[in-house]
């Protein structure tokens, strides 16, 4: 599965030309192993570093920039499964929304 289609690349870029730091509504969850989620609002077309909310599993969700090449590089054992693309992701809160509400769960619910 192609996990930035057209259309989500071009969302994310100019989220990033144009947001300016704004609290932008995130534009893909992505998913992997049993508990890694990310929820991404922008891209960088340079340097392929995303923005987003990022939880690695281990109770501590946290904002930053993640590098989509090394996320789409990721294997997860046991079997080798790639990062995901939520197909039905659409998201009803901002990123800031999420944040708070991942920072008192432990984890991103989206």
């Amino acid at each position: 599965m192609k996990i930035l289609t057209d259309k989500i690349t071009k969302a994310l870029h100019h989220n990033y030309k144009h947001g300016n730091g704004a609290d932008l509504k995130p534009v893909l969850k992505l998913f992997g192993g049993s508990a890694c989620t990310w929820l991404l609002t922008e891209l960088d077309p340079k340097t392929n570093v995303a923005f987003g909310l990022c939880d690695l599993g281990m109770q501590c969700p946290e904002l930053g920039y993640v590098s989509m090449d090394e996320l789409t590089a990721l294997k997860f054992a046991p079997f080798g499964l790639p990062v995901e693309r939520d197909l039905h992701f659409e998201a009803d809160k901002t990123i800031m929304e999420y944040t708070k509400e991942a920072t008192t769960l432990g984890y991103i619910q989206a």
